[in-house]
């Protein structure tokens, strides 16, 4: 059952762009926060840090799985390699200081400190996220196709 491993593979990659969306409309929505939940101050832009999920394993692995009998009855790859998400890190920029002595969080000289969000950058972040999400449907569409087709060989 390979073409389990496959739509591990493009699930993670939907889930994982999902969040980085996620992620991007948090950061557009707290644009303007120049209070968080604990006082520290205004609001930080997010990141979303992914890592590679190797799918490759030696042979030497795969026979002893297969030997052991955990190859595949449950249909999950173990093995199956993806993306995963590996933290939510904030952005360490400069906070954008503008000068606004009567806002309620301004400081004793009138400066605000307001988020590093850049909407140039989150409005990019979201145009890269809804591609890839795009190729992983595509993925999967074509893999869908082509498992239809082996079933009509059987016919």
């Amino acid at each position: 059952m390979g073409f389990m491993s496959s739509i591990n593979i493009i699930g993670s990659g939907l889930t994982a762009q999902q969040l980085r969306l996620d992620i991007v409309a948090e950061n557009v929505t707290n644009s303007q926060t120049t209070r968080v939940e604990n006082g520290e101050g205004a609001y930080r832009r997010k990141m979303v840090v992914f890592e590679a999920v190797s799918g490759r394993d030696s042979f030497r692995d795969a026979m002893a799985r297969a030997m052991s009998g955990a190859a595949s009855n449950d249909g999950v790859n173990p093995a199956a390699g993806g993306v995963r998400v590996t933290e939510i890190v904030e952005d360490e920029s400069p906070m954008k200081i503008v000068y606004d002595p009567t806002h309620p969080d301004a400081d004793e000289d009138g400066y605000l400190e307001l988020p590093n969000v850049d909407m140039v950058k989150e409005m990019a972040d979201a145009m890269a996220a809804t591609r890839a999400f795009a190729s992983d449907v595509t993925a999967f569409n074509t893999l869908k196709s082509v498992i239809s087709s082996g079933l009509e060989v059987g016919r």
